[in-house]
């Protein structure tokens, strides 16, 4: 069974998904009401997902998500929001969020994005409007100005990093492209070397801000 940490600040809201997550078959490990309340849970819990909430007081979702980061955290996070605002998802992936839903998904949506999260894949592609692709492509780059000029990739690199792109976890590649579990990991950790990207979304915005993903 898939454990699931729950952020929100509303009650009524966390309960309401905690109950329809029962009935999918994937257990809430704990919730917390915002970003500081979170990072203690998810030390606390080790959960297989945790699902986000943005705008909360105090600590809000960016808080928490730049804490897991620097505290070398690495737990699948996925932004749930209301707020259709594509510079704060955008700000949300950069910080290391792996996808985002908005709150007005069906419960097989919710269900489906946590099973992907979970198996190693992301929500990025399906889910970034053309608004988001444009303001990624003409932004800063995701890894900022000392970021070291990204290398080419090959073929079968680019290949297992659109897969990625669109939400695939590593078995899901293996099979798209009949290769080994483990050639699909050696090809994404070669993708993370040219890109100096020290993960999947990270690598996956930069190859989206330089034109490597079209």
């Amino acid at each position: 069974m898939i454990r699931v940490a729950l952020v929100d600040d509303q009650a009524l809201i966390r309960q309401g998904i905690a109950g329809l997550l029962a009935v999918a078959g994937i257990e809430v490990v704990g919730e917390a009401a915002d970003g500081q309340a979170a990072v203690d849970l998810i030390a606390q819990t080790s959960p297989d997902v945790v699902l986000l909430d943005m705008r909360m007081p105090r600590f809000d979702g960016i808080w928490a998500l730049e804490r897991l980061r620097d505290d070398g955290v690495d737990v699948p996070v996925l932004v749930l929001t209301t707020f259709d605002d594509d510079m704060l998802v955008l700000d949300a992936l950069r910080a290391g969020a792996r996808g985002y839903l908005l709150k007005d998904v069906t419960l097989a949506q919710l269900t489906d994005a946590v099973h992907t999260l979970a198996a190693g894949g992301t929500l990025i592609a399906p889910a970034l409007t053309d608004r988001l692709l444009r303001a990624v492509r003409s932004g800063p780059s995701p890894m900022g100005t000392d970021a070291p000029p990204a290398q080419t990739l090959t073929t079968r690199e680019l290949d297992v990093l659109r897969l990625a792109a669109s939400g695939y976890s590593n078995r899901q590649i293996a099979d798209a492209l009949f290769l080994a579990e483990g050639t699909v990991k050696n090809h994404f950790s070669a993708v993370l070397t040219k890109l100096g990207a020290r993960d999947r979304t990270s690598a996956v915005l930069r190859a989206l801000h330089d034109g490597t993903l079209t």
